[in-house]
């Protein structure tokens, strides 16, 4: 083991080939996660609602779950993976990232049905992100705290992509971890976490009360709030400012070129949590390069 360990240590090229295998491993399991816990959480929710309507003595008509067609028992573990049209369960060999997809030619093997290019992307995306991650700490507790940022990252900017939801049961739980990151300083003391976390929380939730004001429409949600208190956590209340400004930037040039795409107005609703997170990560690694060179290049 201390031998592993001393290679780790020392030799960053096998560092971060093993966090990209790893990466496209993770990227396979939040494929399962970004898919599943949505609708665990849509049922859940639903149960919720009907028993305090029940309680409150209304007679429950609701359609039915649009998601009837999943089994009853339906969790991150069950049911096996299948495919949606023949119901082909997928085999552990049809289960390599990237390789399977590849050999199977992006189609199921015995419907022939197309498989979403975002399975094979999101492994992709996760792997190279888990090797720049190593690229940058190099072994130690920074880099592990640092890939579960990531996978989580990943993980919820999908999530919100699809349902325009940052749930409290992902992004809450991230901000206790960063926190508790900051107590051995892993990335910033303890006082900038914590002062990191209010700042991130509270500009969004002023940008949120003028918006509503002004138009009396809202501009995002609250997940967006509790997102950017997480990475305010890691950063410090320093770099949030730079973590606003490339979210908001990215998600102009993107956003808009998305709208464009898809011929849809500009009140079309666009997740904003993907944008947070690219530019939390971004600052994570960069944050202090990036101000450096911008005060260099601004002569301050």
């Amino acid at each position: 083991m201390q031998n592993i360990i001393l290679v780790l240590e020392t030799n960053l090229t096998v560092l971060i080939t093993i966090c990209l295998i790893f990466g496209l491993l993770v990227g396979s399991f939040l494929n399962v996660v970004i898919f599943r816990y949505p609708i665990m959480l849509f049922r859940e929710w639903e149960e919720m609602a009907k028993d305090i309507l029940k309680d409150r003595g209304f007679k429950i008509s609701a359609p039915k779950d649009p998601f009837d067609k999943q089994p009853e028992k339906f969790n991150l573990v069950v049911p096996r993976s299948a495919c949606p049209k023949c119901g082909h369960k997928i085999t552990s060999l049809e289960n390599i990232p990237l390789i399977s997809y590849l050999f199977l030619k992006g189609k199921c093997r015995d419907c022939k049905n197309p498989i979403s290019i975002r399975y094979p992307f999101v492994e992709l995306l996760t792997g190279i992100c888990f090797a720049l991650t190593a690229n940058h700490f190099g072994f130690g507790w920074p880099l592990l705290a640092a890939l579960v940022i990531t996978g989580y990252f990943v993980a919820m900017s999908f999530i919100d992509i699809d349902h325009q939801i940052l749930p409290d049961t992902m992004t809450l739980p991230l901000v206790w971890f960063a926190l508790l990151c900051s107590f051995q300083s892993l990335f910033i003391s303890l006082q900038d976490a914590v002062i990191g976390a209010l700042v991130g929380y509270l500009i969004l939730w002023s940008i949120y009360w003028l918006f509503k004001l002004i138009t009396g429409k809202e501009g995002m949600g609250y997940g967006d709030f509790k997102l950017l208190a997480v990475i305010g956590a890691l950063v410090g209340w320093q770099q949030v400012g730079l973590v606003v400004i490339l979210s908001a930037g990215v998600g102009a040039i993107i956003g808009g070129l998305l709208l464009a795409i898809q011929k849809k107005g500009k009140e079309t609703k666009i997740p904003f949590g993907p944008y947070l997170a690219v530019a939390g990560w971004i600052t994570l690694l960069w944050g202090d390069v990036i101000i450096a060179k911008y005060m260099a290049f601004s002569g301050l």
